[in-house]
């Protein structure tokens, strides 16, 4: 058996400084300078400055390295209005102006479409922001800890297990940061132990706050490592004096030694199981653990390029591939002939199943199982879509998904992606039978480095 060492290069060693013009930004938000024609990597340096930095690792292709001072600083540089933003790492772009963030991931994404699907001038617009790019978040997940016995929420440090307490949030709506820090107090006032992970001792693991932005409704989820909460009628009762605006109190059980959030079970322990949340015209109902876009303005344009995209006239059957549940292809329903999703979790369609109900998109039907299956099988039944829309993960499309798609040749697939990287790649496979007509990034997530966009592909 042969094993592959990762050598350090010998032109740059780790602990050497050096002095960086810095080009581009990176897709994790870094800035991209070259020393000896190596790709050099520091985060928080931005395009245009001159920056003095040291090696902290050094690769075959490429290295990291630590920002020491910056020589010659960019227009674009902005004072964070975050106290904790250095620790914090949930936003690594917040040092950079909002224009100048949008500039640079439109930039992003042709970089990605011309190294991977090997296009001089793909087509990619303007990104689409938000007019305030503050308060979008319509859900805080924080993780609970001690600190100099302490209670303490927030988010871990980037690459670590350092706890980071979060007071406040620019970027959380503000009642649900009113809801964590409430929820915070009351725990520690009845002496509620938090969970330890090294131990893995204690009960409260995390407060997971949502608020519906369209009617207003907010919901409170409490994340154990054990079955029982003590002393929880007070819990309960403190809560509901201290948040009137809490319609729901759950809790979620998850007692494995893991980094997801949520358990298998949930527990309703007072109110209603969902909050009423709209989307446009559509109206879902939120439970706990369901799944919802964590910034509702730009869920609506993104999915309105969507719709501009597929360009529906009403005659067409659409199939909505990744569909989650359902949001997508409820909102193309009322252009379409027929609308029909595919999901692999089979409670992502369940819940599709209701959204649909709930909206009444009787030409809506949502299926579970591999597109990659599906597609081909009613295809064969003579049943060819006109549409197709993909969303997949961050690890982009399946390879039998793409052969599948160039085999059943749908006259148009609109890409919705979350990573220009695999969308790239992805693209430049489809190109066999299909032209790229336009690409649209659109900003979900200001003051990180994440860029969404709509790409349209028409058959050849």
């Amino acid at each position: 058996m042969t094993t592959y060492k990762k050598e350090q290069d010998a032109s740059i060693r780790v602990g050497q400084q050096m002095t960086l013009t810095i080009k581009s930004l990176g897709i994790n938000g870094e800035g991209i300078g070259y020393f000896k024609r190596k790709i050099v990597f520091v985060e928080g340096a931005l395009p245009g400055e001159v920056v003095h930095a040291e090696v902290t690792e050094a690769r075959e292709k490429y290295a990291t390295a630590r920002l020491l001072r910056v020589v010659e600083k960019s227009a674009s540089r902005t004072n964070p209005p975050c106290p904790v933003y250095a620790e914090c790492g949930g936003c690594s772009l917040q040092h950079m102006d909002y224009a100048a963030q949008l500039a640079s991931k439109q930039e992003i994404v042709i970089e990605s479409l011309r190294k991977y699907a090997r296009l001089n001038q793909p087509p990619v617009s303007p990104t689409i922001g938000m007019d305030n790019p503050w308060s979008y978040r319509n859900k805080a997940q924080f993780q609970v800890g001690k600190e100099n016995g302490k209670l303490i929420a927030g988010l871990y440090q980037t690459g670590s297990h350092q706890l980071v307490n979060l007071e406040g949030c620019q970027v959380q709506h503000e009642a649900t940061t009113k809801i964590v820090q409430t929820a915070k107090q009351i725990i520690e006032e009845l002496g509620i132990p938090v969970y330890d992970e090294k131990k893995r001792t204690g009960v409260i693991r995390t407060i997971v706050a949502r608020v519906a932005f369209a009617t207003g409704e907010t919901q409170l989820t409490l994340v154990t490592a054990t079955p029982e909460i003590p002393r929880v009628k007070e819990l309960i009762l403190e809560l509901r004096t201290k948040l009137p605006e809490l319609v729901g109190i759950a809790q979620n059980v998850n007692n494995q030694k893991t980094s997801l959030v949520f358990g298998d079970k949930t527990i309703s322990l007072w109110g209603k199981a969902s909050i009423a949340e709209k989307l446009g015209e559509l109206s879902f109902d939120l439970s706990a653990r369901a799944f919802f876009q964590l910034n509702p303005e730009q869920t609506q344009k993104l999915y309105n390029q969507v719709k501009t995209a597929a360009g529906l006239t009403g005659k067409e059957l659409v199939l909505d591939l990744y569909c989650g549940t359902g949001t997508i292809g409820l909102w193309l329903a009322p252009y379409a002939r027929e609308v029909r999703g595919i999901e692999l979790i089979p409670e992502a369609v369940e819940d599709a199943h209701r959204n649909a109900q709930r909206n009444q998109a009787s030409n809506a039907s949502f299926h579970v199982g591999r597109a990659e299956v599906l597609m081909p099988k009613w295809a064969k039944q003579g049943t060819r879509p006109d549409v197709v829309v993909v969303d997949p993960p961050r690890t982009g499309l399946d390879d039998a998904l793409i052969r599948s798609l160039l085999d059943v040749q749908p006259k148009k697939i609109v890409y919705v992606s979350c990573n220009p990287s695999t969308l790239a790649k992805d693209v430049g496979k489809l190109m066999q039978r299909y032209e790229l007509k336009s690409v649209q990034p659109v900003d979900m997530f200001p003051h990180t480095a994440h860029v969404e966009s709509v790409t349209l592909l028409t058959l050849k």
